[in-house]
């Protein structure tokens, strides 16, 4: 059996080591059955913060989600906070959604920061996301931990870490937190005997609070108390949206919702779908087919921890189409600042946030209503960051990015699918309101601005095999850059990784202001704009092109549509993916 002398070393350790007996025999069958492989996945390397904490497949090994990763991780953590906030007495937030596992190592958290002498807040039952960052804000609390994968598959679990502010961490804090886990030498560091008085339940009072926060956000009350029985299919996909969703909708003033029952049940089984999320046609079936059945005007479905939420309309065929999450995202900021515009709110002191691989018909909406806008590298940490960068300063009105995941107003420092979709909702009955739809609504927008089609390849490379054919990919478009895209030139190129832009077509270099991350793009002369990025959370490659043409009026939509989705195709084939 060959493996490598520094996999092979950290077996041992854990074979020797102060783990459970249990963990030691899943080891021990591994090696007996000279499973190659999935040791080396899962002994490596250890994990690692990406852009969103901590994620990987349940397992024992260093390279797994367990008691021990999640119990070093956490002391790493504690060792940073009692660093960092000498002769405090630190809190902390801990939630988890409904994941196998999450209740389980929601407590390991636990154990570990009361253990250390930390005051812990201890959601009681299953709680979204948002909720967290929103507990930590309220609660003066300096970290925050959530137990999730997202929308992963059901094998997987994570842990997301926040600071202070309810955002996840950046630079340098991420660091110094990953340092302080790098430098547990031994198990037997952690602490993971629970301090029972450390640790203080909460749940229902965080959630009204969060509650009538959001609603006093509300724009267009008035539309929606004459379009209160909307209809509004939603599913929690047997994740935590069932605790706040179905609120936040009614005090929103909604009164008509009708929920997916077969996947109104936690579960992390996700026994309904193929994966728990929105951005998946498959993980909306039944709520498209309740939506059919009562002629809905709007379905909401969001992923396991409620920070992403996806969306479906009827188009003026009276069929019901899946919008994605540029035009999601779109809507909402073109919503915003039009219902923004309209209260005279506008005041030149607002801003909104995307990120690099989002829609730049935000950007063109923003201008239009002479709106400060900025962009951020992917992963809503960046989003996050600046927002806390530029509080009592500018006013955040929305934000967000091309994976689902929105933001409006600002409670909390992370994406948030509970208050997307009571302001999708508020913008549907905004437009019904008018004798239009959301349908509609996006149509016009493409009228005023241009139709902006985006799309998004993702290539999956699992293991330590993957990772080098990823990182073997990137360096191939990093060091032979095409030269056409979509029969137009590739006249710029941003290497996010080295911190420059290049204008090919001048060879003129200059830096780029955003902090480094491995993603490179390139934009065409016609307007094309092509980023191809590894994944922070997945084992993935991802690869995100955005055309655009004018529209000149909705007839033509379906043919403009067409055009560009054969426009796409042209570019990814060029690019061999």
């Amino acid at each position: 059996m060959q493996l490598e002398a520094a996999t092979l070393s950290t077996i041992n350790e854990w074979l020797n080591g102060n783990y459970d007996q249990k963990t030691k025999d899943e080891i021990q069958q591994l090696l007996d059955k000279e499973a190659v492989t999935e040791l080396t996945d899962s002994f490596y390397r250890s994990l690692e913060f990406g852009t969103g904490g901590l994620r990987g497949i349940m397992g024992a090994g260093s390279n797994r989600i367990n008691k021990y990763t999640i119990g070093t991780a956490t002391q790493g953590l504690c060792n940073y906070l009692l660093k960092k906030y000498p002769g405090e007495k630190v809190k902390v937030a801990i939630a988890h959604d409904s994941r196998n596992n999450s209740d389980y190592f929601a407590g390991i958290t636990a154990d570990v920061f009361s253990a250390n002498g930390i005051h812990v807040y201890f959601f009681k039952a299953l709680r979204p996301t948002p909720e967290l960052s929103f507990a930590i804000r309220q609660l003066g609390c300096r970290s925050g931990v959530m137990l999730t994968a997202s929308h992963n598959p059901k094998e997987y679990n994570g842990y997301k870490a926040y600071g202070a502010d309810g955002g996840q961490f950046t630079a340098p804090d991420d660091t110094l937190v990953m340092d302080e886990v790098a430098n547990i030498k031994s198990i037997d560091e952690v602490k993971f005997d629970r301090i029972d008085s450390n640790v203080e339940l909460i749940a229902e009072e965080i959630d009204q609070l969060y509650l009538d926060k959001i609603t006093e956000l509300s724009v267009s009350p008035e539309a929606i108390a004459r379009q209160k029985d909307l209809k509004i299919v939603y599913s929690p996909i047997h994740g935590t949206g069932i605790t706040l969703v179905p609120k936040a909708l009614a005090q929103f003033g909604f009164t008509n919702l009708t929920l997916v029952e077969e996947q109104s049940t936690p579960d992390g089984n996700f026994p309904t779908v193929v994966y728990p999320n929105p951005e998946e046609k498959e993980a909306l079936t039944l709520a498209l087919k309740k939506a059919q059945e009562i002629d809905a005007d709007l379905v909401l479905a969001t992923d396991p921890d409620a920070d992403r939420v996806g969306i479906a309309v009827k188009n003026n065929d009276g069929e019901f189409v899946l919008l994605n999450g540029n035009q999601t995202g779109s809507l909402l900021i073109n919503y915003l600042l039009s219902a923004w515009e309209e209260k005279g709110k506008l005041t030149g002191e607002q801003y909104i946030v995307k990120t690099i691989v989002t829609s730049n018909l935000i950007e063109e909406i923003a201008k239009a209503k002479n709106v400060t806008y900025y962009n951020t590298l992917t992963g809503f940490k960046w989003i996050g960051q600046l927002m806390t960068s530029l509080e009592g300063k500018k006013t955040f009105i929305g934000g967000g990015e091309e994976s689902y995941g929105y933001l409006i107003g600002e409670l909390v420092r992370d994406k948030d699918a509970i208050v997307s979709c009571a302001f999708i909702a508020e913008m549907t009955a905004f437009y019904k309101d008018k004798g239009s739809s959301l349908y509609n609504a996006m149509l016009d927008m493409y009228v005023e601005y241009g139709l902006y089609k985006e799309e998004l390849v993702s290539i999956t490379k699992k293991g330590k095999t993957g990772a080098e054919e990823i990182k073997a990919m990137m360096e191939k478009f990093r060091n032979n850059p095409p030269v056409t895209l979509g029969g137009s030139k590739v006249a710029t190129l941003k290497d996010y990784e080295l911190g420059i832009e290049t204008d090919l077509i001048a060879n003129a270099k200059k830096d780029l202001e955003l902090p480094k991350s491995d993603v490179l793009q390139f934009i065409t002369e016609d307007g094309s704009i092509i980023s191809a990025r590894p994944s922070g959370t997945e084992p993935k490659i991802k690869f995100y092109c955005s055309v655009n043409a004018p529209l000149k009026d909705k007839a033509a939509f379906k043919a403009i549509d067409a055009e560009l989705s054969a426009k796409v195709k042209a570019i990814m084939n060029d690019l061999e993916v």
